[in-house]
């Protein structure tokens, strides 16, 4: 049996108008099916259903380009649009000519294992009390309200590896599984783009992460990847603060650090995008056990240079340092680890909070155009979530809100929140303001924000 095709174009020759296919790949754009892509969209093939985590920025190798190329008339995907990158995919969802579902990235990839192993829906919790709960069908299992979700089936999944054998047995390497194994078993041909072929036998059976029966065609990458081309895919820490009446308030750095010290020793904590990514550098020693979607548990701080291991990254796509003890696995997996209750704390980033303590992070306009990623899967496991974010917006408008204005994250499951001037924590019905940024008093934070709040009586000043 042998699956290996001569070409990207040999590969993808009888995929025709109008399939549904899915992308594998995460964050990182050298783990993408490069060769597959720019064939695809060389190909021409119109009208294609498009199932991803996201589409990527202007221009680059990934769903981007077939959104430029207009090739696409609905898009699956945890994120469609990013706040302040315009790209044709935005333009196209605005003007109406694509259609789009966003679905939470651990629900995406539950969906596509769903549609492999023949379950045609199941109940999650995730969407529940969302905006995306509009439609579908909600019932009650132990006291708690489920959403009916529908399998994804695929045509086509284009997926990148490490290496395959010829009988189509796949390796990946680090944490470079993600949505590639769910994509594979709900298509009903899944083609692996890899950077090594070998014979078969050629791959131990234990480092067999998806096995060929799930694999229809191999084909050798024409895009072989130089890691020192490759910039880190990183927001850079901000050096200096914001001020807030003419007074200095915490640098981003500041709020990571803060949120760091509410961390629970021997926990298991997943970090978000953006300031919870830098959580990371200031847990070194820690008894705490970091998690990625991606599907990477133990990971430790940020590196660069020569530390850099081109497939040890987080969920922001920053390369990391692995811990002792460290595993790798897919997003399937690391989402049952989420929606199951095994992550102690999720550590997010936001636009709004409100005084019922819910939580507003994906939507840059309404709820059709965001980026949801895994953040509602993630906190459905009714996790601690620290929610850390500047106190108000570029435009100097409160996001302690006395209700989300965005469509909502989660309803009633913020337990911290840590912004540049503040610290507060969920007590009872309402939000109690234990510290302030040194040199602001309570009475300044509280003018500074929409919601109510409960100020301690002693309250400190942030360290």
């Amino acid at each position: 049996m042998d699956k290996v095709v001569a070409s990207p174009q040999e590969a993808l020759a009888d995929l025709q108008d109008g399939a549904t296919v899915a992308i594998g790949g995460f964050s990182v754009g050298h783990r993408f099916a490069l060769s597959m892509i720019t064939a695809l969209r060389d190909k021409g093939t119109k009208n294609l259903c498009l199932v991803c985590n996201s589409m990527g920025a202007p221009g680059e190798l990934r769903g981007q380009i077939l959104a430029e190329n207009k090739q696409v008339k609905k898009l699956i995907a945890a994120f469609t649009v990013r706040p302040g990158m315009p790209t044709a995919t935005e333009d196209q969802i605005v003007s109406g000519e694509l259609e789009v579902e966003l679905v939470p990235q651990g629900t995406l990839v539950e969906r596509c294992r769903a549609g492999g192993a023949g379950i045609p829906a199941f109940y999650s919790a995730t969407v529940a009390g969302t905006d995306l709960e509009k439609g579908k069908e909600v019932r009650e299992f132990d006291g708690r309200k489920y959403v009916l979700e529908p399998a994804i089936k695929l045509d086509y999944a284009l997926l990148r590896a490490y290496r395959a054998d010829r009988a189509g047995n796949v390796q990946f390497r680090g944490g470079s599984q993600n949505l590639n194994p769910a994509f594979a078993k709900a298509a009903r041909i899944a083609i692996v783009e890899v950077d090594e072929i070998v014979e078969v036998g050629g791959i131990a059976p234990e480092l067999i992460n998806l096995p060929g029966i799930f694999v229809s065609r191999v084909v050798k990458s024409t895009y072989p990847f130089d890691p020192s081309q490759t910039p880190q895919s990183k927001r850079r820490p901000a050096d200096k603060p914001r001020e807030y009446n003419g007074k200095p308030a915490l640098t981003r750095e500041g709020i990571a650090k803060r949120a760091a010290a509410i961390v629970k020793e021997g926990s298991y904590v997943n970090l978000g995008t953006g300031i919870p990514t830098m959580v990371s550098n200031f847990l070194e020693g820690r008894d705490v056990v970091l998690h990625a979607e991606n599907g990477v548990l133990g990971y430790g701080k940020m590196v660069s240079g020569a530390d850099v291991d081109p497939d040890m990254y987080n969920a922001s796509g920053q390369y990391i340092e692995l811990m002792p003890g460290a595993s790798f696995f897919d997003s399937v997996t690391s989402f049952e680890m989420a929606r199951g209750g095994r992550i102690d704390s999720v550590i997010l980033g936001a636009y709004e909070v409100d005084q019922t303590g819910s939580v507003a992070n994906w939507s840059v306009a309404d709820a059709k155009r965001g980026g949801i990623g895994g953040a509602m899967d993630l906190i459905s496991g009714r996790t601690e979530l620290i929610i850390v974010m500047e106190h108000c917006d570029s435009k100097g408008r409160p996001k302690l809100k006395k209700k989300c204005k965005y469509p909502l994250t989660g309803q009633g499951c913020v337990s911290y929140v840590v912004t540049d001037l503040a610290l507060l924590k969920w007590e009872g019905d309402k939000f109690v303001l234990l510290e302030t940024a040194p040199g602001f008093s309570a009475q300044e934070v509280m003018a500074l924000s929409e919601m109510e709040m409960t100020p301690t009586p002693q309250v400190k000043a942030m360290a």
